[in-house]
C-alpha cells in the first residue's frame, strides 16, 4: 500500500515524482519498460525539442548549462536519467499496468502481470503519444515496397535515391520529410487538409518566449497576434498544396487540441520544390499511389506519420473511460471530484499553448497542490 502511485517513468511521471520528492511525500513509480524515458530512446535520430531549454526542464532541476537552446533527443534521455538519480526516483521496471480499479473501500487497485498495487491516489502519466496510430489505407496490402510507421523510423539512410511518401504533415511528418531529403531521398508529403505552420524562430530568436508572454492576455488578443504573426512569417500556402487554416495556431491548440507544425526548414524546401506535396490518398497500388485529385505517382516506400493515441481505454475499462475520456481518448481534466473518481489524476495529456514540457511542470504542481491541500 502506498499513498501515491505514479504510472509511467517518462517526462510526465518523473515530473510528478520530482514534485512529491520536493514536498517530502511518499510515492511509487511503475514503468512498463526497463528504462526511464523509454519512448524518447526510440524516437528518430535527429529529433530535438522544439521548445527552449529554459522552459522545458522538469520541476526543480534545470538542464546542464552546456546543453544547447534546443535539447537533442539523447540529451533529454541523459537529463531524465540525471533527474531520476538526483531525486532518488527508483521506478519498478517491467510493470505494465493492465487495469485500474476503485475498490469498495475507496482504495485504488492497480494490476500488472505480476503484482497488484494498492494506493490512495493514482497519477496516470503514460504519455500523450503512447500507441502508434496505424490506419489501414485502401490497397495497403498490395504495395510491394516498404511501409513503416514513424515509430520505426530512425533516419533516412535506407531510402537514399528512393521516392518516399510521408503520410501526414504534423511535426513528425514535416521533420521526417526534411530528414529524408537530407539523406538523398525524394520525399512527398500527403496532406489531407490545411496545415497550420509556425516558425520555430523569427529574426534569429525562439518564438516560445513570445507565446508565453502572449498567454497572459485574453484569448482574442493572443489569437489576433498569433494569426498576424503566422500571416507575416508563413503566409498563404494554398499554392503549395498546404491550404490556409481558418483559425490562428493558438485557437487551434486551445479549442481543438491541434498542435501546429513547428517549422525547422521543411517549408522552405517545399517552396523550393525539393519536397513535394500531394493531397489525400485514394488508394495504394503495387508500386504507385493514387491521390484524391486523380493523380498517380510512383513510390518505393511509405512512412506513416499518422501520430499516436494515448491507449487508456484498456487500462481504465469501459466505465471509467466513459466518465473520464473525451471523444479523442484523452482525459477531460487533471482530476475529477466525483466520489467514485476521487484520487485519480492524469498528467501529460494536455496540449498547452506554451509548450508540453513546460505544461508538465505547471500541471504537476497543480496536482501536487490538490493532493496535499
Amino acid at each position: 500500500m502506498t499513498n501515491t502511485l505514479i504510472i509511467g517513468a517518462g517526462p510526465a511521471g518523473l515530473a510528478m515524482a520530482g514534485q512529491l520528492v520536493h514536498r517530502g511525500q511518499p510515492f511509487c513509480v511503475l514503468e512498463a519498460s526497463e528504462y526511464v524515458g523509454y519512448a524518447w530512446r526510440n524516437h528518430y535520430d535527429r529529433l530535438h525539442l522544439h521548445t527552449v531549454k529554459e522552459h522545458s526542464a522538469l520541476p526543480h532541476l534545470p538542464y546542464p548549462a552546456d546543453y544547447p537552446t534546443y535539447v537533442s533527443r539523447l540529451q533529454l534521455v541523459e537529463y531524465m536519467e540525471q533527474y531520476a538519480n538526483h531525486f532518488n526516483i527508483n521506478p519498478l521496471f517491467n510493470q505494465p499496468v493492465q487495469r485500474i480499479h476503485l475498490t469498495t473501500s475507496g482504495i485504488w487497485e492497480v494490476q500488472t502481470p505480476t503484482t497488484t498495487f494498492l494506493a490512495n491516489n493514482v497519477v496516470v502519466s503514460t504519455g500523450y503519444n503512447r500507441i502508434p496510430n496505424q490506419p489501414e489505407l485502401p490497397g495497403m496490402s498490395d504495395f510491394r515496397g516498404v511501409i513503416w510507421h514513424s515509430h520505426d523510423y530512425r533516419n533516412g539512410a535506407p531510402f537514399r535515391d528512393e521516392n518516399v511518401l510521408v503520410v501526414g504533415m504534423g511535426n513528425t511528418g514535416a521533420e521526417l520529410a526534411l530528414d529524408l531529403l537530407e539523406h538523398g531521398a525524394r520525399p512527398t508529403i500527403s496532406v489531407r487538409g490545411p496545415v497550420s505552420i509556425v516558425r520555430r524562430d523569427m529574426f534569429g530568436k525562439p518564438t516560445q518566449p513570445t507565446a508565453i508572454f502572449l498567454n497572459k492576455f485574453p484569448n482574442w488578443f493572443y489569437d489576433f497576434v498569433a494569426g498576424l504573426s503566422q500571416r507575416l512569417s508563413v503566409g498563404d500556402l494554398t499554392q503549395y498544396g498546404l491550404g490556409k487554416p481558418k483559425h490562428s495556431p493558438s485557437y487551434l491548440i486551445r479549442e481543438e487540441g491541434k498542435i501546429p507544425v513547428i517549422d525547422l526548414g521543411t517549408l522552405d524546401e517545399i517552396k523550393a520544390g525539393n519536397i513535394a506535396v500531394a493531397p489525400g490518398i485514394e488508394r495504394i497500388n503495387a508500386r504507385t499511389v493514387t491521390f484524391t485529385d486523380g493523380t498517380e505517382r510512383p513510390f518505393d516506400a511509405i512512412v506513416l506519420a499518422t501520430g499516436y493515441r494515448p491507449g487508456l481505454q484498456p487500462m481504465l475499462g469501459e466505465t471509467l473511460s466513459a466518465n473520464i475520456l473525451n471523444e479523442r481518448g484523452y482525459p477531460k481534466s487533471l482530476w475529477f471530484d466525483e466520489p467514485d473518481l476521487k484520487g485519480l489524476y492524469f498528467l501529460g495529456f494536455a496540449t498547452p499553448l506554451t509548450g508540453i514540457l513546460r505544461g508538465l511542470t505547471i500541471d504537476s504542481e497543480k496536482i501536487a497542490g490538490h493532493l496535499f491541500r
